[in-house]
């Protein structure tokens, strides 16, 4: 068995499709046909159900590719810790970034990777914390930014704090509100809100904060990305919570206008990476993002 047959099932299996699997393994589509078809016989079992619309997994098919994966992903390791030894860097890049995140420039910390070592490859994902952090702790992200409650740590990952901050109130320009310093969140109890998702890192923050002050809240929308959360805001619909630091850095909620609150939620940023150790591509990031050679997998600012 090969690594490269293993490669053209994977193609197959995420494409459902051998012309654009063929492509993507920039080979002739007869080639990668005729190697799926020996490593078959090897195997003595079919890993593909064919016909002339479809291609799916067998249930052969299914139990092969996990362990596939595992095998490539592997072999990509390997090649990329030899080629670290001598100084070059490359291999595949996961990263995962919450809607919000705001301590870190991450396009900036990549075109400074990208001049550094071109030949890393960059996949990016945008999630809720809590979801980044399995895949992180699963192997299917190399790195994250997370945005946690101040009560809470990632766990099953190696973390390093990059930010704490705290979250202002965001109204429509011409709410009554607009604009006020020092309010409490008994001012804005009886206001419908727009919030991220019940269970999701991001709407803990302002939730544990409710909570904490002994008040309930009326939570009339709930949105996944704060773009859209700042439509809802701006049509006067709800009234939300975001991190000041994001606020500052979004050109896309301008004409919001904000006001203080003295218990407002607030939150820490994290970047987080896997277990036993970062690849060498990771590490070239960390790099990027500042984050200090001698800072531990628990470490602060």
């Amino acid at each position: 068995m090969e690594l490269q047959q293993m490669r053209y099932v994977v193609a197959v299996a995420e494409t459902s499709n051998f012309t654009r699997a063929a492509e993507r393994c920039h080979v002739v589509q007869s080639a990668l046909s005729h190697q799926i078809k020996r490593l078959e016989h090897e195997l003595g079992a079919a890993l593909f159900a064919r016909t002339s619309r479809q291609v799916r997994l067998t249930a052969a098919g299914e139990a092969f590719l996990p362990a596939a994966r595992q095998a490539l992903e592997a072999a990509e390791r390997a090649a990329a810790d030899a080629a670290a030894t001598v100084g070059e860097v490359r291999g595949r890049l996961g990263v995962g970034v919450i809607p919000t995140v705001a301590a870190v420039d991450v396009p900036a910390a990549l075109r400074d990777l990208r001049r550094r070592h071109p030949q890393v490859r960059v996949s990016l994902r945008t999630g809720p914390s809590e979801l980044l952090t399995t895949d992180v702790a699963a192997g299917r992200l190399d790195v994250a930014f997370l945005g946690l409650p101040s009560s809470a740590r990632p766990s099953g990952v190696h973390r390093h704090e990059l930010a704490r901050d705290r979250l202002v109130a965001v109204l429509a320009a011409d709410h009554p509100l607009a604009g006020a310093e020092g309010l409490a969140l008994a001012d804005l109890a009886a206001e419908p809100f727009v919030d991220f998702p019940y269970g999701s890192a991001g709407r803990a923050q302002t939730d544990q904060a409710f909570a904490r002050a002994g008040l309930g809240r009326d939570v009339a929308f709930e949105v996944t990305d704060a773009p859209l959360m700042a439509q809802i805001i701006r049509h006067g619909l709800a009234i939300g919570f975001l991190p000041s630091t994001y606020l500052r850095r979004a050109p896309e909620l301008g004409g919001l206008a904000t006001a203080t609150v003295t218990d407002a939620p607030s939150r820490i940023e994290y970047v987080v990476w896997g277990k036993p150790g970062p690849t060498p591509a990771t590490r070239a990031f960390l790099t990027a993002i500042g984050l200090p050679a001698t800072a531990g997998p628990h470490s602060a600012p």
